[in-house]
């Protein structure tokens, strides 16, 4: 019914007496009205599936903006698991039988709903008990394979930390020490974060037109697995929830205050909104599965963005002298603490290797915390949340850092300026890119 190849197209033969190759199809306009309406069509059972996914697994929906009968409907009449695989290759072959699409653009939303029908399809046998490798789980949700380097090679990166806070006992443990004197105190978080919050959207409102009547609404919470979150509730409004189970340290508000809210999770889910739900009426990009290529693109600009919006020295010298005062701590003793974060950031890699020696039981779960540890330098509490988060998540992890990675090629390919960096930053937000994207042809 809705396999529209043969109709979207018509030969134009010469003369039955004539020789050599027939001429090229020509596609008409009502063909591709034709190919347009099957392709909503088809964005709009892959939302009502998704949704539907969604009342399988909770978490698997991590947006949702659309229209509110089909989350009730995914609610009232659930649809088992079998009629769920069926349908999610149903799709896949519909998407397949669809002309090329007139345009560039065309093209990149068909290539997006297909990776994500690849991605709900792995999800599907997740959901069913399917164990997959850690390599192949994180190709088959996420569109990449992750290069992991043995644990061996960040030992150096320890050394120089130890050059940087030298003294007795486990490294992590003297680093845990140190890192004390930089809490913010609870009852001084939210002046805290609120401020890093309002200057994480100043610097991005420089370079985005943001959406009028976009905000946030702020939560601090206990009992998760991971430190911050972004519920993007649409029409540009979004809560973002920091968890607070564990002590919060200075660096924490800037990252936070980008990752999840400028230029991270709430514009890159407001500009979908804008650009592509509302602009072009593309519906599938108000559900947002979370185990999908997606997460990739997501997580990935979000870590970038950090460093987009706050170059080190700008960094330290706005934590210094506005945020360090703000939550009563010495900003003398700043830069010391910015070079430790600094440092560490060069172990980011070793926190995928872990984690994918626990999820292929290549170690325990004790090994696990012992190694977050030892190669993340935190306490063992934060430890045993990094190992509790991936068992929550699994292979998702790889989105932080291979992520950022990823993104930041790509953008700075694009130019070193910092507007040709904002400017691709924005393209990315928008557009329907993918991880296979973002890869720099040598």
């Amino acid at each position: 019914m809705f396999g529209l190849a043969a109709a979207a197209s018509l030969a134009i033969a010469g003369p039955a007496a004539a020789t050599g190759p027939a001429a090229p199809p020509v596609i008409t306009d009502t063909a591709r009205l034709k190919a347009a309406n099957a392709l909503d069509s088809i964005a709009t059972d892959y939302v009502k599936l998704t949704l539907a996914l969604g009342e399988q697994e909770p978490g698997y929906v991590d947006a949702y903006y659309g229209p509110p009968k089909w989350a009730e409907a995914a609610k009232s009449d659930p649809r088992d698991m079998r009629e769920l695989g069926n349908a999610i290759v149903v799709l896949m072959e519909r998407l397949d039988a669809l002309p090329e699409g007139e345009s560039p653009l065309a093209e990149a939303r068909k290539g997006f709903l297909s990776a994500q029908l690849e991605a709900a399809l792995t999800r599907h046998a997740m959901i069913l008990g399917e164990t997959f490798s850690f390599a192949d789980e994180a190709k088959g949700l996420f569109g990449v394979v992750p290069d992991l380097k043995p644990l061996a090679e960040y030992d150096p990166v320890l050394e120089e930390i130890e050059n940087i806070i030298p003294g007795d006992g486990p490294l992590s443990q003297r680093v845990a020490d140190f890192e004390s004197g930089y809490i913010i105190p609870k009852d001084r978080l939210q002046t805290v974060f609120d401020t890093a919050i309002a200057e994480c959207r100043a610097r991005t409102a420089r370079y985005f037109d943001l959406p009028a009547g976009e905000n946030f609404r702020l939560e601090f919470v206990t009992g998760k697995s991971w430190s911050g979150y972004n519920y993007y509730q649409g029409g540009y409004q979004s809560l973002i929830q920091v968890n607070t189970d564990l002590p919060i340290f200075i660096g924490r508000a800037v990252d936070l205050g980008c990752h999840e809210g400028y230029p991270g999770h709430h514009v890159y889910n407001m500009l979908l909104e804008q650009n592509l739900t509302n602009g072009r009426g593309w519906t599938e990009f108000s559900v947002y599965p979370l185990y999908s290529p997606q997460s990739l693109i997501a997580e990935g600009s979000a870590n970038y963005g950090i460093e987009l919006a706050f170059s080190g020295q700008e960094r330290l010298d706005y934590e210094r002298d506005v945020l360090y005062p703000l939550a009563g701590l010495d900003p003398d003793t700043a830069a010391a603490y910015w070079a430790v974060q600094i440092a560490k950031q060069a172990l980011s890699g070793a926190r995928m290797t872990i984690a994918q020696q626990y999820l292929d039981g290549e170690i325990t779960r004790d090994q696990a915390i012992a190694l977050n540890q030892k190669y993340q330098l935190v306490s063992a509490e934060r430890a045993a949340q990094m190992t509790d988060f991936n068992e929550q998540y699994r292979s998702y992890v790889i989105n932080y850092g291979l992520g950022m990675e990823m993104v930041r090629d790509w953008i700075e390919a694009q130019g070193d300026a910092p507007l040709w960096r904002w400017k691709a930053m924005e393209r990315l937000l928008s557009e329907p890119v993918l991880p296979g994207d973002l890869v720099i042809e040598e």
